[in-house]
């Protein structure tokens, strides 16, 4: 296809002669068959729902085939408006657009439905099984059409995947507003979102699926490096010394995000093993050399495993099994595990976020169509063999951590043994509460996020160099508090070229706090204004951040006031970058733990070397980071109230409320005299 026709298909939206009907494409990965879950009433509704985007003319021929796909795939995803055209993010200049921040969103929307990036492609599903960027594919063509035709001075309203319209606005309004999910409250269980999905009126956005903002599995890679680094200190630091080659870390997925494990712990310079019942996710990460060795035979692999440790190796094992399975075998042969954890999708566990054993793949896929019940007593059973074999490796003296995928909620409903003797809390900690939390979050460390629009890796180059730099001379007069994180984020920015992290766009992660995204921004700003950076270059973050999400099972679950079941900081936040300078906000209901469990937020930010980028820069990007930090701060965080302390020593106009501390002692004397 030639660029103009890909303009024109783009700008032509939705076609007013149908194109023919696509064959289904077995190559790909593709969604799992959602269960039968639409009374007679509901699936006509659906049907009729679909066909709003039609003109009467089409309405015969794509009701049979539309009631076909929602028989077929129990949904309707519209694989016949599917574009002819590869999904990739191209250079910002290939985009037909009037305006520029526009034709970003254009190239990231497109990045995220990437073959190589994303992991149901053909049903707009970026990652965790059911992470998706639009709900059918008339959706997408009804996006990119009006993003093609906006101003700065409009803003598009996408409601779970719909396209509401272009609506007047002005240049420092956001580009385009999204929300995903956003339910009734008594309305947010699992069979919740089956249904209103099915119906074709929400959608599950995950956190970065629906916002835009994926960047392949390095998103996550650098957030893994992390934990596994801190839980392998936590474990020499436990047994008085040691050294980190040679110790061996052991979890599940290579799917979308949990791909992002065998590179981090190579990186790390453990041993990982990772398990994955999908063929074609271990075939992706392995072609894309996140993983070093694929092994389907448990009796080759635990040899393998052991000379790995013996000789030291920073090495990637993948396991094509259930990971059941392999938990269950290393704690009968005896090995000592040092870091165990799980990643899994469990926030969606019904429905493909996980396979329970004995059962192929496919059968489970089957099953879980057609006998929703059995699958579901399967996967249960799968979770209560799982918590015992690591329960056994645990005594050992392994260090297992929740990766905060609602793998021990989920346990904890399946009746297995994964409970603190109080039975009230979990036996074992989420990274976020061990190791995220308090020596990052807390202090205002997150996943900053960017994107070379231009699409050239020499782009990508300099602006390495640049964060690179700032970093470092940050570190001179940081206080001792962060000097750990920082030399941790200068070691990633430094070797992040040499590790070949990028898949699909251009684009890079860095934990920093908001004076490092904050002086990186205005310095990559500067550098597109010289003409060093040669096209805009996109700025966003993980919602899994010190602001974005209030979760309290992962992102708020080291805040222990009772605040940790409201979501009044991720709101706050979408509404705050919104009139800072952000070129687009997004709002989800569920996202990383579930459906019901978490509302998230995120933003992304054109930058083109402008005054007005500088100044959104500096607006937007100090409230992003220190909203959470006060948050935090006012939940008694320690190191939160170090950080929104320091920040109000040098940011003008800045003044928190800061908690009084309650002395123990004289709140139980109190308690003693009712």
């Amino acid at each position: 296809m030639t660029l103009k026709e890909f303009q024109d298909d783009i700008r032509a939206g939705i076609p007013d002669v149908l194109p023919a009907p696509k064959p289904y494409d077995a190559a790909i990965n593709h969604a799992p068959k959602r269960k039968d879950i639409l009374t007679p009433e509901e699936k006509k509704l659906a049907i009729k729902n679909a066909l709003r985007y039609f003109p009467a003319k089409h309405h015969r021929e794509l009701a049979a085939e539309f009631a076909d796909e929602l028989k077929r795939y129990g949904r309707i995803y519209m694989y016949r408006l599917r574009p002819d055209y590869e999904m990739y993010a191209r250079p910002i200049d290939e985009y037909p657009a009037r305006s520029r921040q526009a034709a970003a969103i254009m190239l990231m929307i497109n990045n995220n439905l990437d073959k190589a990036v994303a992991q149901h492609p053909h049903e707009l599903i970026t990652y965790g099984g059911n992470g998706a960027v639009f709900q059918n594919w008339a959706q997408y063509r009804l996006a990119m059409k009006y993003l093609s035709e906006m101003t700065d001075e409009q803003t598009l309203v996408m409601y779970s995947g719909h396209p509401m319209g272009l609506f007047p606005s002005h240049k420092d309004a956001p580009r385009v507003i999204v929300t995903n999910g956003m339910m009734i409250p008594n309305y947010s269980k699992q069979d919740d979102w089956e249904r209103y999905n099915a119906m074709g009126v929400t959608q599950y956005g995950q956190m970065t699926a629906g916002s835009y903002m994926y960047i392949g599995p390095q998103g996550i890679v650098h957030g893994t490096t992390i934990t596994v680094l801190n839980a392998a200190r936590k474990q020499l630091q436990k047994r008085g010394g040691g050294e980190i080659p040679g110790m061996l870390f052991v979890s599940s997925g290579l799917g979308g995000m949990s791909g992002a494990q065998p590179k981090a712990g190579v990186i790390s310079g453990v041993v990982s093993v990772i398990a994955e019942i999908n063929p074609k996710a271990v075939h992706t990460r392995h072609s894309q050399g996140w993983v070093d060795e694929v092994h389907t035979s448990l009796d080759e692999l635990i040899p393998r495993i052991r000379k790995a440790r013996e000789q030291k190796e920073a090495v990637s094992l993948a396991y094509q099994g259930n990971i059941v399975d392999l938990w269950e075998r290393l704690a009968a042969e005896g090995i000592d595990v040092d870091l165990g954890s799980d990643q899994t999708s469990l926030h969606n566990p019904w429905a493909g976020g996980y396979y329970p054993a004995g059962l192929t793949y496919e059968e489970s896929n089957r099953m879980m169509a057609e006998q929703p019940e059995e699958f579901h007593r399967r996967v249960q059973e799968s979770l209560r063999r799982q918590v015992a074999a690591i329960n056994k490796l645990t005594a050992k003296g392994m260090y297992f951590f929740d990766y905060g995928n609602a793998f021990l909620l989920e346990a904890s409903r399946a009746g297995a043994d994964c409970m603190a003797p109080d039975g009230k809390r979990f036996r074992y900690p989420s990274y976020v509460q061990d190791i995220m939390g308090p020596m990052f979050f807390d202090y205002g460390f997150g996943p900053f996020r960017w994107v070379c629009t231009s699409g050239r890796p020499e782009d990508l180059a300099t602006t390495d160099r640049i964060a690179l730099e700032v970093m470092r001379e940050i570190r001179k007069t940081a206080p001792k508090e962060i000097q750990g994180q920082l030399d941790d984020n200068i070691l990633w920015i430094s070797k992040a070229g040499e590790n070949k992290l990028v898949v699909g766009s251009q684009a890079r992660i860095l934990y920093a706090d908001a004076e490092g995204r904050t002086k990186i921004a205005l310095a990559m700003n500067e550098a597109i204004a010289r003409g060093e950076i040669s096209a805009p270059v996109v700025l966003g973050r993980d919602h899994h951040d010190v602001s974005g999400t209030d979760s309290p099972y992962r992102e708020t679950s080291n805040i222990y006031d009772g605040s940790s079941y409201t979501a009044d900081m991720a709101v706050q936040n979408v509404i705050g970058d919104s009139f800072r300078g952000a070129t687009w906000v997004s709002l989800h209901n569920g996202g990383g733990v579930g459906w019901g469990e978490v509302v998230n937020g995120g933003f992304g930010m054109v930058i083109d070397g402008s005054d007005d980028s500088r100044r959104h820069i500096e607006e937007m990007l100090l409230w992003d980071v220190n909203n959470g930090i006060a948050r935090r701060s006012w939940a008694r965080n320690e190191g939160a109230m170090f950080a929104i302390k320091r920040e109000m020593e040098r940011t003008p106009g800045l003044k928190v409320t800061l908690p009084n501390i309650a002395d123990d002692t004289v709140v139980e004397e109190a308690l003693k005299n009712l």
